[in-house]
């Protein structure tokens, strides 16, 4: 079985499509700027070697089309027939209260998942341009939607409830959903198989951490709590966005400023995080040079970045009653031993105890990174989203 997963962004689309049987990845690649001077389509070959090519790619439609055009090519092609690809899977960002699982796409889903754009509007919209355009370019394949915020349906309602009038929960369905859900799910139960322990009788925290960020509180195998709000705004400092800021900040701002809710939601989501502090980049890497260099407000926006992670793992355990595994992933996760170090520095009351010779010496890999003395088992996993998508759909196909 062939599944081709689709994760259209704004102005992106980046696609996988797996050989089942193997779960071998026979072609990946992305669109970038679409609708922007400048698009382009660059993907890898099977020997590693990586190929762009650029063309005007004016919508999501001509981009999906343009894909699936290489997929079929006789110079970097990997199927002879597009009837090969069986089904497609596609992450879509927010299923609100009404999807705690993956589903199969029909008229009737897609209906509520129109129904959710107004709970994420930067990110649904073309998360459904993609089903539209599969519906047009391949009729009679099957499309599975598999949800960033699913997996937190099982936060209980206490978590999950703001302290505003219970009166705006039920007309417009403002409470906490979680996202990062597909990663949170897939790193933690690899985590249990890696450490060879049962998913379902354990306390774990998944530090999902890059660009953007959130922390989950996994107890036997279903989120309980988990850093990001009704939209991924809340909670960890990440690469451009606030996290937790006093909701005060924000009118006071806006009088000083004279902005409008559009102008707001551009500098929460935009211009602040990483960013924000430094005033230098959101990619961690510029930081992490800012600091080698002595940059005051890169070791500032560095500790700040942190400090939030470590106060969320803090909290995180409270609401467990302790920890089994706490896992690092995403792009910082698993690559920048600093951050790892910082955050479970002093944590040896709650059972972690970092190696920090192991901790600096690896990347993007399996492994355990704490002492064999260490009550908390604390491993690096790198996350595969898409392979969880291909997962599900296959599932749902077989169901």
């Amino acid at each position: 079985m062939k599944i081709l997963v689709l994760n259209c962004g704004s102005s992106s689309i980046k696609y996988k499509l797996f050989n089942m049987e193997s779960q071998e990845i026979i072609a990946q690649g992305g669109i970038e700027k679409i609708g922007m001077k400048g698009s382009f389509l660059k993907f890898t070959l099977p020997d590693g070697q990586k190929v762009q090519l650029e063309g005007e790619i004016l919508e999501h439609r001509a981009g999906i089309e343009y894909i699936l055009g290489i997929l079929l090519s006789e110079k970097y092609g990997c199927i002879k027939s597009l009837k090969e690809i069986d089904a497609i899977g596609h992450r879509v960002v927010h299923g609100g209260e009404r999807f705690n699982s993956s589903v199969l796409i029909t008229e009737e889903v897609i209906d509520m998942l129109e129904e959710c754009i107004e709970l994420a509007p930067l990110h649904n919209p073309p998360n459904l341009k993609g089903i539209y355009a599969i519906q047009e370019l391949l009729p009679n394949i099957p499309q599975v939607s598999v949800f960033d915020t699913a997996f937190h349906q099982t936060m209980p309602d206490y978590a999950y409830m703001y302290g505003l009038p219970y009166s705006l929960y039920e007309k417009y369905g403002i409470r906490r959903y979680g996202f990062h859900g597909t990663s949170h799910r897939y790193v933690s139960k690899r985590a249990c198989e890696f450490l060879n322990v049962p998913y379902e009788s354990q306390r774990i925290i998944t530090a999902h951490i890059g660009n953007g960020g959130s922390i989950t509180a996994i107890k036997d195998g279903k989120s309980i709590d988990t850093s990001m709000g009704m939209t991924p705004v809340e909670g960890l400092i990440m690469g451009t966005r606030t996290g937790d800021v006093d909701p005060g900040v924000i009118s006071y701002i806006m009088e000083k400023e004279h902005m409008r809710p559009a102008g707001i939601s551009t500098l929460l989501n935009k211009f602040s995080g990483v960013l924000g502090i430094s005033g230098i980049s959101s990619d961690m890497r510029e930081i992490e040079a800012g600091v080698a260099e002595n940059n005051p407000r890169a070791i500032l926006a560095m500790n700040t970045y942190d400090y939030r992670i470590k106060k969320y793992i803090g909290s995180y355990a409270a609401v467990l009653g302790g920890v089994d595994i706490l896992v690092f992933t995403g792009g910082v996760g698993e690559n920048q031993w600093t951050t790892r170090s910082v955050v479970c520095k002093n944590m040896e009351y709650m059972g972690i105890e970092l190696d920090e010779e192991i901790n600096k010496s690896v990347r993007a890999k399996e492994v355990v990174i704490s002492k064999p003395t260490s009550k908390v088992k604390v491993v690096i996993i790198p996350t595969d989203e898409e392979l969880t998508i291909a997962k599900d759909t296959m599932e749902i196909l077989g169901k």
